[in-house]
């Protein structure tokens, strides 16, 4: 499915300087036909009343999304992955440790990635679920 030989340390080098970071995002799996990222549920990432915050979970769906079409690009020097739709329904609240976010293709075309993402707790209980809709485009 991935267009391009990438490993774990590449991947995690394309969050430098990015919200990713900030967050405290790291990749730590791939496989065939998904990629896990892990986020601290932390002073960055909670909202007042010390849970994780909505906009938290859906940045590291985008994030996750956004990597995977970004993988499945075959000419990066031409084309790009923009995000032009994202939902997450929030179900549980994560308060402490990591969450974990699980990125599965729903649709790979040629302009258009649909992704879904779940985003457990490190008890693997389901906190976030997300569907992020990716256009491929030209290069700007």
């Amino acid at each position: 499915m991935w267009k391009h030989p990438f490993d774990l340390a590449q991947i995690n080098a394309l969050n430098a300087n990015t919200l990713g970071e900030a967050l405290g995002i790291e990749f730590t799996e791939m496989g065939d036909d998904f990629i896990i990222a892990k986020m601290p549920v932390d002073s960055r990432t909670v909202q007042p009343h010390r849970m994780l915050h909505g906009g938290a979970s859906v940045a590291l769906a985008e994030t996750l999304g956004s990597v995977a079409s970004t993988l499945c690009i075959e000419d990066l020097s031409k084309k790009m992955a923009v995000g032009v739709e994202i939902n997450a329904n929030h179900l549980r609240p994560a308060t402490k440790g990591f969450v974990f976010g699980k990125v599965t293709p729903i649709r790979v075309g040629r302009s258009m990635h649909v992704w879904n993402i779940e985003i457990t707790d490190e008890l693997g209980k389901l906190v976030c679920v997300s569907r992020l809709t990716v256009a491929v485009v030209d290069k700007v």
